[in-house]
């Protein structure tokens, strides 16, 4: 078995030639030469400055490359053949530690995605006899090889990610990565990954994602490395019919019929216009006092706090929440923020939310419109009163970020609450109207509930304002006898 190149293993017929007959694997082909720096005809050639923007062939292989490509275009199948021939097909024991491994990671937004990619490694492997007998260990996550390489689903944690010793990184769908703990968990991961690959030489990133909004690392290395013969980064941009000739034309024509800007992200593989940041994580953090994580009540002062509640059932994947705020010399003021994460007692997030609003005096509160009577019932039981804001949430958050860009708010240090407000987006509809919500796959319980409290009291009966210069003049004109 002769493969002395990874174009050599994808023609071979006892490597992985049957996985990959045929010319829709063409455009797929020039992307692993340009990948490996192996040698192009004149057709590849046109291909591969068609799709990178460059006019240079490589004369060295990249370790970093960026695939920006439509849906079902092939990225999935291309990063396990990467990943196959990356573990079996070099030697890394020169590299290693004693008892040191490489490790080739499958990342993906979570765990079940990533078992998409790990699951064509594994077909591969078994699909080639000498390959399988490579296998020492496998588990449904793992599979470790007899030449200290193991490949492993990795959860996309910038925490995780520390410690390994990477031979390559495959991070499937990047531009859909979420963390409520992270503003930009895309750009915190791969800066985790980086150290574990720099004592294996030739270690391999790959960044494969359809693309989404004008943001986000997969954004900002397009930006940045795009047409540049210079670059550092391969950045190979196409759309799913010039990847995956196989898909039917007829569903990509009626995708683009229904919405054209949603259509030309998933299938175009353009990045989407009419998406952007709600607010910056700079204009958010402005409006935070540092390790303030919640503000005791004050209730002897007569200072009055409001509340707002983002109620949920506890089985979805929804959170419930709650925010307590007063208004300081004008200035709306979060005090408080809590939440229950799924799964969870309905019944028992009620009563010990119940007890936090009355700790600070409040006996009503407004919600959203979740759950329709329900809230109000389980909460009149423990002596509150709620009803439904008459604002809708899109409203909430439009009011509360004249607010945030003015720093007229104050926020607490609570980073779920920083990462939600950091990734709300906001859309424009076909009609002209914003809406303001969170992205795919992404939450804004503790958000809301925020944005519908600091826009309560913000918008409620402000303190009378008296000029001293004012006051003075009328006190003057008060003592001045009459004539």
């Amino acid at each position: 078995m002769n493969a002395a190149t990874i174009l050599d293993a994808m023609d071979h017929p006892q490597v992985f030639g049957p996985h990959f007959r045929g010319d829709t694997w063409r455009a797929w082909r020039v992307f692993l030469a340009a990948l490996f720096a192996l040698p192009m005809d004149d057709d590849a050639l046109a291909l591969y400055r068609h799709h990178t923007g460059r006019t240079e062939a490589p004369t060295a292989p990249f370790t970093e490359a960026e695939l920006v490509v439509g849906r079902r275009g092939g990225k999935s199948r291309v990063l396990a053949l990467i990943a196959v021939f990356l573990a079996c097909f070099r030697d890394y024991a020169p590299f290693l530690a004693p008892g040191e491994v490489a490790t080739v990671a499958v990342i993906a937004a979570d765990r079940k995605q990533a078992r998409t990619i790990f699951r064509y490694i594994t077909g591969l492997l078994r699909a080639v006899p000498a390959l399988a007998a490579m296998i020492d260990e496998e588990t449904a996550e793992t599979i470790t090889l007899n030449n200290r390489v193991v490949i492993e689903i990795v959860t996309a944690s910038f925490r995780v990610t520390r410690g390994y010793t990477f031979a390559a990184v495959l991070a499937d769908e990047t531009a859909f990565w979420r963390d409520d703990t992270s503003a930009n968990p895309d750009v915190e991961i791969f800066r985790a990954l980086r150290p574990g690959m720099s004592s294996i030489p030739g270690a391999v990133l790959l960044n494969a994602s359809s693309p989404y909004r004008r943001a986000g690392l997969l954004w900002t290395t397009f930006q940045r490395h795009f047409g540049k013969d210079d670059a550092r980064v391969l950045v190979w941009k196409a759309s799913t019919a010039e990847m995956n000739p196989a898909v039917d034309p007829a569903i990509i024509a009626e995708a683009y019929e229904d919405d054209p800007e949603a259509a030309a992200s998933e299938y175009g593989g353009e990045f989407r216009s009419d998406i952007a940041d709600f607010v910056s994580r700079a204009i958010v953090e402005a409006c935070i006092e540092p390790g303030c994580h919640e503000r005791p009540p004050a209730r002897a002062t007569g200072r009055r706090y409001v509340a707002f509640i983002d109620a949920a059932g506890g089985s979805g994947t929804d959170s419930m929440t709650c925010a307590i705020a007063h208004l300081d010399d004008g200035m709306p003021v979060l005090d408080a923020v809590r939440e229950r994460r799924p799964p969870f007692s309905p019944d028992d997030a009620t009563a010990e939310f119940a007890a936090l609003l009355k700790s600070y005096g409040v006996t009503t509160a407004e919600s959203d419109r979740w759950g329709g009577d329900w809230v109000g019932e389980a909460f009149r039981k423990h002596g509150i009163t709620v009803k439904p804001s008459a604002k809708p949430k899109a409203d909430l958050y439009r009011e509360m970020l004249p607010m945030l860009n003015a720093h007229r708010c104050e926020l607490l240090d609570v980073p779920r609450l920083v990462a939600q407000l950091c990734a709300l987006e906001r859309r424009t509809a076909r009609g002209g109207r914003d809406s303001i919500d969170h992205p795919p796959s992404g939450h804004d319980d503790v958000a809301n509930a925020a944005a519908g409290v600091l826009v309560m009291v913000g918008s409620g009966p402000q303190p009378m304002r008296i000029n001293p210069e004012a006051a003075a003049r009328v006190a003057a004109a008060i003592r001045r006898p009459l004539r």
